[in-house]
């Protein structure tokens, strides 16, 4: 239109000018045929120009066009457009390069996309929580076990914490782990650190998101230590608990040796008992270093069983008539209840059982005052859709607290304060008797329970499968 619109302007200014030109240099008749020439030249030119006009809007305006048309869809997302553009002049050229330029844009756009997937397969299938905050504490990016932990910390009740002044909530950033986070933030480098959280222990590594020398975030990497940290405090207190337990029977059999090489004892009664005590704190190191191999054993896997069909009403009585000659000696009554049914199970070790009841009417025995009694009660029970035999040892004596009951199966648990060495004549168990107890019953695809009120006394359960698995 503007070559058109120009054409025209050009037409009228030079008719303008030619017409009084013609008017004066010739007469009437050659004017009249001069300007009707004229007239007609300007027609064809003007129709000529008009065609020159849409051939150029043909061939440069109108893929002009349609490549803004494109650019415009491939920044809406649409990559795979393309300009249909068949010349070869420089408009051809343009065109070409442009759909180059879109195919490499729609490759490119399809590898970040490749690896965006990957990378977030990647995220959801990590334990580890992972978690992405940006420099003002939101949350930009977290996986399953992420998202799950912040729902789960959310949900706390932090008044306590933030009244104190112990943590500051940043926007979205838990306040477990504002402090770390605000430490990365400042000084721009990775940080370790192990968070508590109620009972539960992380390992938390967080690194900083860096751009150009700036922090615009972090990210954190998280993951629950709590069983680690149990068992590390398990190992240390199984070192210190078998030092302390060997400690003292080698500290007597040193002392009373020791007597008995400077000839301290003046009489062979004397003499006597001093050679009995080193007996007995040898034979006590014998037993504890036995139940320690056993235990280990038991642990790994390599515990010896004979599972055959098992007479458990004959192993309770052959059990009962063992210890109630000691129970009458010490005033306790010990009682056996059974129902009429004989108690068997198809895949039991006769003489594991009889050493799992030995030490707990034993532990009953020594924790139980004179004048009171023992109960123990076998008979047939029905859980989940299995018979199962149960067997009850339900003594009244001191009893265990309730905060301590959670720990009664773990190794030398009787030199807590619920258990006291020196008992019994015997100078008292190993401190491991419960925890081979809990393996052998285990061993059996059984269950173990204990149940106890201070002073009131104790109950343990065993719960024995009666068919095989």
């Amino acid at each position: 239109m503007t070559i058109i619109a120009l054409v025209a302007v050009v037409l009228l200014s030079l008719g303008g000018f030619l017409l009084q030109y013609i008017d004066l240099q010739f007469d009437e008749k050659t004017s009249h045929q001069v300007k009707v020439l004229f007239v007609y030249t300007c027609i064809i030119g003007f129709l000529l120009s008009t065609f020159f006009a849409f051939f150029l809007s043909t061939k440069i305006t109108q893929p002009l066009i349609q490549m803004k048309k494109a650019a415009d869809l491939i920044a809406k997302g649409e990559y795979r457009t393309r300009v249909s553009v068949r010349s070869n002049d420089e408009i051809g050229d343009l065109a070409d390069t442009f759909n180059h330029m879109a195919q490499e844009l729609d490759m490119l756009i399809r590898d970040l996309n490749h690896e965006k997937d990957h990378l977030a397969s990647v995220l959801r299938s990590m334990a580890d929580a992972v978690i992405t905050f940006d420099a003002e504490g939101a949350v930009i990016l977290s996986n399953p076990p992420g998202q799950q932990l912040l729902d789960r910390w959310s949900a706390l009740d932090w008044s306590e914490a933030e009244a104190s002044g112990k943590y500051r909530v940043r926007n979205q950033v838990p306040i477990p782990l504002f402090e770390i986070y605000r430490s990365v933030l400042r000084k721009g480098r990775d940080m370790t650190d192990k968070i508590h959280v109620q009972s539960g222990v992380w390992s938390v590594v967080m690194a900083p998101l860096k751009s150009h020398e700036s922090v615009r975030g972090a990210v954190a990497v998280m993951r629950d230590v709590t069983e680690e940290s149990k068992l590390e405090k398990l190992r240390r207190d199984f070192v210190a608990n078998v030092s302390h337990e060997i400690r003292t029977p080698l500290s007597m059999l040193q002392g009373y040796s020791e007597a008995l090489l400077d000839d301290i004892a003046s009489s062979p009664e004397e003499r006597q008992e001093l050679v009995q005590v080193i007996h007995d704190e040898s034979l006590r190191m014998g037993r504890l270093v036995k139940d320690l191999l056993d235990l280990a054993r038991m642990e790994a896997g390599h515990m010896e069983m004979n599972p055959v069909h098992a007479d458990l009403s004959a192993l309770l009585r052959r059990v009962h008539r063992k210890f109630n000659v000691y129970a009458k000696e010490r005033g306790i009554k010990l009682e056996l209840s059974m129902g009429e049914e004989e108690l068997g199970i198809e895949a039991g070790d006769e003489d594991r059982l009889e050493q799992v009841l030995t030490n707990l009417l034993d532990n009953a025995l020594r924790h139980t005052s004179t004048g009171a009694r023992i109960r123990l009660t076998g008979r047939y029970i029905v859980l989940e859709g299995k018979r199962w035999v149960s067997v009850d040892i339900a003594d009244e004596g001191e009893g265990i607290p309730e905060e301590d009951l959670p720990f009664i199966f773990e190794r030398f648990y009787k030199a807590d304060k619920a258990r006291k060495r020196g008992a019994t004549s015997g100078g008292g168990g190993t401190g491991l008797g419960l925890a081979i107890v809990k393996n052998i019953i285990e061993a059996h695809r059984g269950k173990i329970e204990a149940q106890s009120k201070v002073g009131q006394g104790t109950t343990f359960t065993l719960l024995l499968p009666v068919e095989a698995t």
